[in-house]
């Protein structure tokens, strides 16, 4: 079992949410909209609201203690490459 942080629960995260939940892996979802952070919480062990580009946000989940951290952030580019660089920066493990 592995420890993951999915960001983004669009189509595409809402996805690999259930995937990660068939094969028993603990997951943290994180999406700055809360309905979508609703459809998914039956599927993850924990989940986020809040605003991925920030880097106190990111910093408070603990990215350290995750496994693999998956940025799933398909609507904004700026966003996503933001939230990469944030997670390379704060140390998360690829």
């Amino acid at each position: 079992m592995k420890s993951v942080l999915l960001i983004g629960l669009g189509r595409f995260g809402r996805h690999i949410a259930k995937k990660l939940n068939e094969m028993d892996h603990q997951v943290m979802a994180v999406d700055s909209d809360e309905e979508r952070v609703n459809d998914v919480i039956s599927y993850v062990t924990n989940a986020q609201i809040g605003d991925s580009t920030n880097e106190q946000f990111l910093s408070s989940l603990g990215i350290r203690n995750f496994d693999t951290c998956i940025v799933a952030i398909g609507d904004d580019f700026q966003s996503s490459l933001e939230t990469a660089s944030l997670l390379k920066e704060l140390g998360a493990k690829r």
